[in-house]
């Protein structure tokens, strides 16, 4: 693709999801969730054949995949890039937003309590938690930054994660990238991405050390949840999480 055509193309996404029903549509399926037109007519307060124009829309750009499953048709999104590039474009718009930095300069959070404790981003964990796990893998040594494609698990980050039932090898042989800093859009600081990570949610989940709040992003970290990550990974969310 000559360089014109790829600005074009870029072009055509960036109004796409512009526009304020389908961002809403888009943000929407960022947990990672399957969702059928209705659903997202609903979220996105348009009618649902307008709706099916929308989606027909993101669908042509590569933005949502759909799957026919008897009398329904389910929504994702496009893949994990596509998340990366609405988490990007959340950080933009929040850093152009009020209230988001004092008069020194210091980043002060306006982002709503429960999205900021915990959240996913795709098919991992974000908001606070994300960025404490994060920290806690790399100051411990469990996660060995490689210059050039994120983290691989040291030894002693294998046995942590095999505690839980997370094999790593198995992670590693996957085709998608294994393990990267993901900025996280309401702290400004990176959470862990990838395959590992979205094991990290698996486990997390199974464990129910935290669980999903209906039809939202929004993680509640149980109180068993807390005493494990401390115990386990020596991570707590305190009142300053909040």
């Amino acid at each position: 693709m000559d360089v014109a055509r790829a600005d074009a193309r870029a072009a055509r996404i960036a109004a796409a999801i512009g526009e304020p029903a389908r961002a809403r549509m888009l943000y929407s399926l960022a947990d990672g969730r399957a969702r059928t037109s209705t659903e997202l007519a609903a979220i996105a307060e348009v009618t649902p054949s307008t709706a099916s124009v929308h989606l027909q829309r993101l669908a042509e750009l590569d933005l949502v995949d759909v799957v026919a499953q008897g009398k329904h048709r389910y929504y994702t999104l496009g893949g994990s890039h596509v998340n990366a590039a609405l988490e990007a474009l959340s950080v933009v718009a929040a850093s152009t937003g009020s209230g988001e930095t004092s008069r020194r300069g210091r980043f002060v959070p306006t982002t709503p309590p429960d999205l900021r404790v915990a959240r996913t981003c795709y098919d991992h964990i974000a908001g606070t938690l994300g960025v404490r796990l994060h920290d806690r893998f790399v100051d411990a040594g469990w996660l060995v930054r490689q210059p050039r494609d994120g983290y691989t698990v040291s030894p002693a980050g294998a046995r942590t994660l095999q505690a839980i039932d997370i094999d790593v090898d198995t992670l590693s042989a996957q085709r998608r990238r294994f393990a990267f800093p993901c900025l996280d859009w309401s702290e400004r600081r990176a959470h862990l991405g990838g395959a590992l990570a979205a094991a990290v949610l698996d486990a997390a989940l199974r464990r129910r050390w935290v669980a999903r709040e209906p039809d939202s992003r929004v993680l509640s970290v149980t109180a068993s949840g807390r005493r494990e990550l401390a115990r386990r990974f020596g991570v707590r969310l305190d009142e300053d999480a909040t």
